[in-house]
């Protein structure tokens, strides 16, 4: 007896993304995997179109299909489409009133697919009863004699056959039909090998299709119709309308920005996507574009529905990805649409809040809706996703860099060394702007490309934004806005300290920053001073601050550069093994300054700290 489908859920999809993505948190529905009945090979039709997905950035996607199947007498749909969902991601369900969903299998079955007959042996085997002129190689020194023939039915080893004969487990076997080819002729039944027929002549047009059996991944649902009271039998044979939903790797998108500055505070902000489909055809669906960090715990494992073999080539493509296949689009490349005519129904952004065209918010992430989606399997495209104005100010920052201890110094080769130096004593500030965010949506963390009156300025990355927040987007470096810097040793305490036999030195010093606009116009300066020690004094409201030692010292493995913020020191910090008593004696800070100056002014910032040292 068949059972109501345990969930009990009408599959009324609303097309929101807010409830599409709430169903992951959901218990997926039990499948099991089994082989189709080896008595009967059932006629698969095509995959369930796609209708609606969801796309992350780090190349998940919750795909949504749903559509009418074939169902048989016994109330099976076979379906050819066998996804790799992740772990517990995979739905199933009817959506026709009073139909339920009893199992969905997963199998190698049996399936009958039509083919194309393109060789002699299968034009014969798919014209059984045709009338025929056969002419046969003949023998030496003789000449060809046509004769008058009907195409007879070649005999079949059945699956049933051949798996009585096989050793038990061997597993379901496809039907071997014989390559002789059987003609019924005035004189009785000729059987004749293919290589003996030199010439076929069919006394009408010949079918151009054949049928034949072969193993295919599907999956079989078994439907049933709800009676009154308890009742389910199986589903009549027709038509039933079905839907899945999963998620599975290999549909991404990547952000980018053009940030358009008219020099009066206001940017024109143009946000598009990059789709990279990898997954599944889409043909005219809704395309959800989400901002935000998705968290699906068992990412990492595929779901038994999409069997050994599906699960073995979706780790292999998530291989080739971790390589180098789409390393290109995080280095701030674009693609353009690869196949002409795919997605050309893609409706553009309308002229609203930067990012915040036919978008809404669910929880921690936000999504932008795409209408009429078509893209192919392999293909790539650029999709317009919105457009808006949002309020920006200029202004320079300077940022200097931790300046190396001589522990870390004394393991450098000369290249390297003479590099610091060179990073030390040339400090740039970088003319920067600082965009608010008054829209409805994020900024999403993405390459910007910057212009002002239809010419490049730069290329730099906007960093995840929330809505009332401010992200700074570095232009170029400063050339105008001349930097000096002087730093000296003001006084030397031998053994100050004692570490374990180990006599530490404390250092005093002072440095000194100078800033001179040449700009012709005033400007604001905001200038960063990391040093490691203890600041004792900064000048010019300079504010002063503690480095957790613990944990900020990780982001010294970045790299150096002024237009890095929050970046304290060059590369090669993070592997330094530095010593044990260097934490106990020395910390880290870094001094703020706020400075504006107007055209041609300068101005000198000083600071002092110590540090101990051997």
């Amino acid at each position: 007896m068949l059972r109501p489908d345990p969930t009990d859920v009408p599959w009324a999809l609303r097309p929101a993304a807010v409830h599409l993505l709430g169903l992951l948190l959901l218990v997926p529905l039990a499948a099991r995997g089994a082989d189709l009945p080896a008595q009967a090979a059932l006629p698969a039709q095509a995959a369930l179109p796609v209708r609606e997905v969801s796309v992350f950035k780090d190349g998940h996607a919750f795909v949504v299909h749903r559509g009418s199947v074939a169902v048989d007498a016994k109330g099976s749909a076979v379906l050819r489409h066998l996804p790799a969902p992740v772990m517990g991601t995979f739905w199933a369900g009817a959506t026709d009133e009073g139909v339920g969903l009893a199992a969905v299998t997963a199998s190698q079955g049996r399936v009958r697919v039509e083919r194309t007959a393109l060789s002699l042996k299968e034009l014969v085997d798919a014209n059984p009863g045709a009338e025929v002129l056969v002419t046969e190689v003949p023998p030496a020194n003789r000449d060809p004699v046509p004769y008058e023939a009907t195409i007879l039915p070649a005999p079949v080893q059945t699956s049933e056959e051949l798996e009585s004969l096989a050793p038990p487990g061997d597993g379901p076997k496809l039907p071997v039909a014989s390559d002789l080819v059987f003609l019924r002729t005035d004189a009785g039944t000729r059987v004749l090998p293919l290589s003996r027929i030199q010439d076929l002549t069919f006394r009408a047009g010949p079918a151009a299709k054949l049928g034949r059996e072969e193993f295919r991944s599907t999956l079989t649902l078994s439907m049933i119709r709800r009676g009154a009271g308890d009742g389910v039998a199986p589903l009549a044979e027709g038509e039933a309308g079905v839907g899945l939903m999963y998620v599975q790797r290999g549909l991404r998108w990547i952000p980018s920005y053009r940030v358009e500055l008219d020099g009066k505070g206001q940017a024109r902000v143009w946000l598009q996507a990059t789709l990279v489909n990898d997954l599944v055809d889409l043909d005219d669906v809704t395309c959800n574009l989400v901002v935000g960090v998705p968290t699906f715990a068992l990412q990492g494992s595929a779901d038994p529905i999409g069997l050994e073999q599906v699960a073995a080539r979706l780790a292999q493509a998530v291989n080739l990805e971790n390589g180098n296949r789409f390393g290109n689009f995080y280095a701030n490349s674009m693609m353009s649409q690869v196949a002409g005519g795919a997605g050309a129904g893609v409706a553009p952004p309308q002229d609203a809040d930067a990012g915040d065209a036919n978008g809404e918010k669910t929880e921690d992430l936000y999504v932008f809706r795409l209408e009429h989606v078509s893209l192919k399997k392999g293909e790539r495209m650029v999709v317009p996703v919105s457009v808006g104005s949002l309020p920006y100010r200029d202004f320079f920052k300077l940022e200097i860099p931790f300046t190396p201890p001589p522990e870390f110094v004394q393991q450098l080769d000369p290249r390297q060394g003479a590099e610091f130096a060179r990073l030390m004593a040339a400090p740039k500030a970088v003319h920067t702007i600082r965009l608010s965010n008054t829209s409805k949506a994020p900024l999403t963390t993405a390459p910007a490309l910057v212009m002002r009156d239809g010419r490049v300025l730069a290329q730099g990355m906007l960093s995840y934004t929330s809505v009332g927040a401010e992200v700074d987007l570095a232009v170029t470096t400063a050339v105008d806005i001349r930097v000096t810097k002087e730093e000296q040793e003001t006084r030397r305490v031998p053994n100050a300290q004692n570490w374990n036999g180990d006599q530490l030195a404390r250092l005093e010093l002072i440095g000194e920053l100078t800033l001179k606009n040449l700009r012709g116009q005033p400007v604001d300066i905001e200038v960063v001073r990391h040093v490691f020690g203890s600041v004792e004094s900064a000048d010019h409201d300079g504010v002063i601050e503690r480095v957790n030692v613990l944990e900020d010292l990780s982001l010294l493995g970045q790299a150096a550069g002024p237009a890095g913020p929050g970046r304290g020191g060059p590369a090669g910090f993070g592997w330094f093994n530095w010593p044990p008593w260097w934490r106990q004696f020395n910390g880290a800070a870094r001094i703020r300054w706020q400075v504006r100056l107007e055209p041609g002014a300068e101005t000198s910032l000083e600071y002092a700290w110590s540090y101990y040292g051997r």
